[in-house]
């Protein structure tokens, strides 16, 4: 089978290095030169972010906003640490200012602070450190010093939601929000309209965690929809949505029959879903967050810092997209997925952004 992923990737705006030549010499030495001098200047540069409570490494949004950081760091011979690349954990919401601060402090040339949640903090320590410069990623601060990253999530949303309804055999899907809010109602707002647009009598069971990362209330979450017949779970709850993977994984492990999915959220999941053998990702809907906070890095690493602005990134834009199925869905199924892909890219379709 061909495998595809709808609107792969952000193209990079890659800043290039300081030509140092000097007359005369070989194009050996010179090209030694150039090497030396793009290397220097990508070490006097630096960047870091703060999580929101998720964790660093909570498989989903925080992940691939740090997979996004190593990525620039290592492309640029950056070391992990204060002058290179780090990042700070929020256990809680009082974390967020003093992160951002010790960062800050720390001389970090770009301070990202990743989820809406950083949204008021970001705003404040901008204020307080008007030189410094700072990211938010899923909110707009409206200041000089601060770049705003955002993304139409219902858009990758309504893709998962034609996948759903595609591929469910029960005519039962589960959406597992964490926290309510206006970006996690773009993801319930996609997802539900792109299963209607299939079919609308198929029941979508909306549940909320009020938390990013309560993985044990995702999985008793998961456990009654799978009980009341939903055979396929779309979670956008962060770290929390681990549980729905867990739930499903062990029901898969008792059952090899049991006809359990789910599909992943901001990171290609994948790997998330492995049991044994087999693999309960259906697909991931991905937010490139890693790519845009590359892009914000390479900017700013080249004089270019986009302050005050805010970049938004959509299908057309390929900043959200479904991940490769490897084989779990079948190529019909794709091409159908992609016709509605192509209509959203061209404006064809329009996905509202909260449920209607």
């Amino acid at each position: 089978m061909t495998k595809r992923k709808f609107g792969l990737g952000l193209s990079l705006v890659l800043a290039a290095g300081t030509i140092l030549g000097a007359c005369g010499a070989s194009d050996e030495e010179a090209s030694k030169t150039v090497d030396e001098g793009a290397k220097k200047e990508a070490t006097d540069f630096s960047i870091a972010m703060v999580t929101d409570t998720g964790g660093v490494d909570d498989k989903s949004f925080n992940q691939s906003a740090w997979e996004g950081i190593e990525a620039f760091g290592k492309e640029n011979g950056l070391e992990k640490g204060t002058g290179g690349y780090d990042y700070l954990i929020s256990t809680s919401d009082a974390d967020y200012v003093t992160n951002l601060n010790s960062l800050a402090r720390r001389d970090f040339d770009v301070v990202y602070g990743v989820g809406y949640l950083l949204e008021e903090p970001i705003g404040t320590i901008a204020d307080q450190k008007p030189d410094a410069q700072f990211a938010i990623i899923d909110a707009i601060v409206d200041k000089p010093n601060v770049a705003s990253a955002m993304f139409k999530e219902q858009e990758g949303s309504y893709l998962a939601g034609v996948a759903a309804a595609l591929m469910s055999d029960s005519k039962k899907i589960g959406f597992v929000g964490g926290m309510e809010s206006e970006v996690i109602g773009r993801f319930e707002a996609g997802f539900i309209e792109g299963v209607k647009a299939i079919d609308p009598n198929i029941e979508v069971d909306v549940q909320y965690l009020a938390s990013f990362s309560d993985a044990s209330l995702g999985k008793t979450t998961a456990n009654r929809m799978y009980s009341s017949g939903v055979d396929i779970i779309f979670p956008a709850a962060g770290a929390a949505g681990n549980g729905v993977f867990a739930e499903a994984k062990e029901r898969k492990t008792k059952d090899a029959n049991a006809n359990v999915w789910v599909i992943g959220v901001d990171s290609d999941q994948y790997e998330e879903g492995a049991v044994g053998d087999t693999n309960i990702t259906l697909t991931s809907m991905v937010k490139r967050v890693d790519l845009a906070v590359q892009n914000i890095a390479n900017e700013a690493m080249a004089g270019n810092f986009p302050g005050g602005k805010t970049v938004t990134y959509g299908v057309a834009e390929e900043g959200v997209v479904l991940a490769d199925s490897r084989g779990a869905i079948p190529q019909e199924v794709l091409d159908q997925i992609q016709e509605y892909s192509d209509k959203i890219a061209s404006g064809e379709i329009v996905v509202p952004e909260t449920v209607e």
